[in-house]
């Protein structure tokens, strides 16, 4: 990789930012965002997280040893510490930390 290619990524990353910050107040002038909008904003990380638990689960075998213990802990330590905190970023990073320490000790 050359040095100019560095550059060009670093300044479509950079526009690419600038775009999805200003998107906002270009396409809702008005003080407030349409419906649909708030709906995304409210549903969406509960959506992800749903998403994530899939694709975590889907290639599991249910079978064979530890059964997904490692998986299924990482999830309800993920939902206890939301519980708890009411944080997203505290219940993945939590919830990731503990399926870290259990790959290695399973």
């Amino acid at each position: 990789m050359n040095e100019l290619w560095i550059w060009e990524a670093v300044g479509v990353m950079a526009l690419a930012n600038l775009l999805t910050r200003i998107a906002p107040f270009l396409f809702f002038p008005r003080r407030r965002p349409p419906r649909s909008v708030i709906f995304v904003e409210e549903n969406f990380p509960p959506i992800i997280l749903t998403i994530l638990i899939f694709y975590t689960l889907a290639s599991v075998d249910f079978t064979a040893a530890p059964y997904g213990l490692k998986e299924l802990g990482g999830i309800v330590v993920t939902m206890l510490l939301h519980r708890l905190f009411g944080n997203y970023l505290i219940s993945i990073f939590g919830g990731t930390v503990f399926y870290m320490v259990m790959v290695q000790l399973l």
